[in-house]
């Protein structure tokens, strides 16, 4: 019995209750109204629910004696081995073993698609994160985004949403002016010049320009730096699209902020339609020659320059078109992860979502990470002032780094220990959770050998407590799947998971899937494999969300 059938029991027991209190009154709840708890004692039962104490005062009722007939409801329901009443009028619901055991069938048969939920569906959502500038490798800061950042879109997807990974490069600007120059010097042989970037791979850079255009010296001026910018940002960019492969983060659109200053058959930029659908909207104004945008009617701190007295455009024109771009793309809601120092965009953002008519509060997010420290990591040899991502994943491993990162809510702080990471004892929370899954291939493997298979199926074995905790833990998946992508926390799966691996490793000591010497195998045992297989296939299923393998042998 799943949560959702015990749900539609529960409002079948209330139909007739609600009816005899309220005649001729439609019932003030749906089955989707109806929340359901997992007891922490879990001597009190496999499921509480208080809606008894929701729906007393509608129906003109004690709670606790609407509980009582609830209750009493219940107790007719297959499946149900007790329904009790406890403190004000908390339902605690205990399933009987059959009706609890079905669910590991269940999982099984649903495969990779258990979990997956419908609770984003209809959402449409653009989200945005890491946006380095095409002008250095990915660092630390980076590398936390990306793990969450792309965490947040499997969950995303997983619940039913239409979401989209964006990368936005920022390859406009005077710091593509200033890596020009930084990589044409040292294409000269020449000293970083004074505000350029430094490190090696800027020798690199410009090494790898020079093989591809080995005229570059002999070009004009201008020319040479417009080819040492153009081949020194694609060839950046690739390392960058590299870095995020390797890590296992694709994005689904890469955003070249040129694309908003370009210039369309009609004379007009991205960024200048933009200003006009702002004015348009009533939140233009001019003075001192200048083109501002009225942001404090949005909780911005003060109202913001769009365009310079000179004719220039700021960068908050290009968040503006930017903005109306991803809405214009079909994305009615967009989130944005930013990092610790960017805590000033978040009401700039908010304002820009309110001047386009979206509602701040619902249509736009902005996460605001916080710094990420690792214990003994070396600065880059090649940038020599940053802790590169590539240099941090070959230290620590992808999946030790990515679990690492996303086990942690995003605004908190995070200092991680690189020896605990690389240990493979159960004080590692990736190997723990990894061990869990590849021990529930070899109890598969091992079963297999003994003649131990899923010929049969009888749920109404598994009784020994730990079955009916492992069961209960199986059965929260999907709940967390869909509250971690309501609340972009992918953190609350891995906690999961790190939970369903102990109760599954207590499960292992107590239960036998292969009976002990000559003993035949049984019923339980042949339910038993069933039960591992589902343990197995939710740690996959979890693992998957949060960009980590499942090996299968460890």
């Amino acid at each position: 019995m799943t949560p959702e059938t015990l749900a539609d029991a529960l409002l079948a027991v209330l139909a007739p209750i609600a009816e005899q209190r309220r005649p001729g009154e439609a019932l003030p709840v749906t089955a989707s109204d109806i929340v359901l708890d997992r007891p922490r004692n879990r001597d009190h039962g496999d499921w509480a629910s208080n809606i008894a104490m929701r729906l007393a005062k509608p129906l003109g009722a004690n709670p606790r004696e609407l509980a009582q007939q609830i209750a009493e409801g219940l107790t007719a329901v297959d499946g149900i081995a007790s329904a009790e009443v406890a403190g004000p009028g908390f339902i605690n619901i205990r399933l009987d073993p059959a009706a609890a055991g079905a669910l590991a069938k269940t999982i099984v048969d649903a495969g990779d698609a258990y979990g997956r939920n419908d609770s984003q569906r209809g959402v449409n959502v653009n989200i945005e994160f890491v946006s380095a500038n095409p002008t250095g490798p990915l660092h630390i800061g980076h590398t936390r985004w990306a793990a969450l950042g792309d965490a947040i879109v499997r969950l995303l997807l997983a619940s039913g949403a239409n979401a989209v990974r964006e990368y936005y490069i920022n390859d406009a600007g005077a710091q593509m002016d200033r890596f020009a120059v930084s990589v044409l010097a040292a294409a000269k042989g020449e000293p970083t010049p004074e505000g350029g970037y430094p490190g090696e791979y800027i020798t690199t850079l410009a090494g790898r320009v020079l093989e591809a255009r080995p005229d570059l010296l002999g070009l004009a001026e201008d020319e040479q730096l417009v080819v040492a910018r153009d081949l020194a940002y694609a060839f950046q960019l690739e390392e960058i699209r590299a870095s995020l492969e390797r890590f296992n983060v694709p994005f689904d659109v890469w955003f070249s902020e040129r694309t908003l200053h370009a210039k369309g058959e009609d004379g007009t930029s991205l960024i200048d339609q933009a200003v006009d659908r702002l004015r348009q909207q009533g939140h233009v104004f001019d003075s001192e020659g200048a083109v501002w945008v009225r942001t404090t009617d949005f909780g911005d701190d003060k109202d913001r320059v769009i365009r310079r007295s000179n004719g220039e455009y700021t960068y908050f024109a290009a968040d503006a078109a930017y903005y109306l771009n991803k809405g214009d793309r079909g994305f009615e809601n967009k989130i944005y992860l930013l990092g610790a120092d960017h805590h000033g965009y978040v009401h700039r953002l908010k304002a820009v979502a309110g001047a386009a008519g979206d509602d701040p509060e619902k249509n736009i997010q902005v996460l605001i990470g916080q710094l990420v420290s690792i214990r003994g990591a070396r600065l880059s040899k090649r940038a020599g002032n940053i802790i590169e991502m590539d240099d941090l994943q070959a230290w620590i491993g992808t999946d030790a780094l990515r679990y690492a990162l996303e086990r942690s809510p995003a605004d908190s702080p995070l200092d991680l220990d690189p020896e605990l990471l690389q240990r493979r004892t159960n004080d590692n929370p990736v190997f723990y959770v990894q061990y869990a899954h590849a021990r529930t291939h070899n109890v598969a493997r091992n079963a297999a050998d003994s003649g131990v298979d899923r010929s049969e199926f009888a749920p109404e074995t598994l009784t020994h407590e730990t079955e009916a905790a492992l069961l209960g833990a199986l059965q929260e998946f999907p709940r967390i799947v869909a509250f971690a992508a309501e609340v972009r926390e992918p953190h609350r799966v891995a906690r999961y998971l790190e939970e369903l691996a102990g109760l599954y490793h207590r499960w292992y000591d107590n239960c036998r899937v292969i009976p002990q010497g000559d003993d035949p195998i049984e019923s339980v045992h042949r339910t038993r494999l069933w039960l591992n297989d589902a343990a197995g296939q939710v740690l996959r299923n979890g693992l998957e969300l949060l960009g980590v393998s499942a090996p299968e042998r460890m």
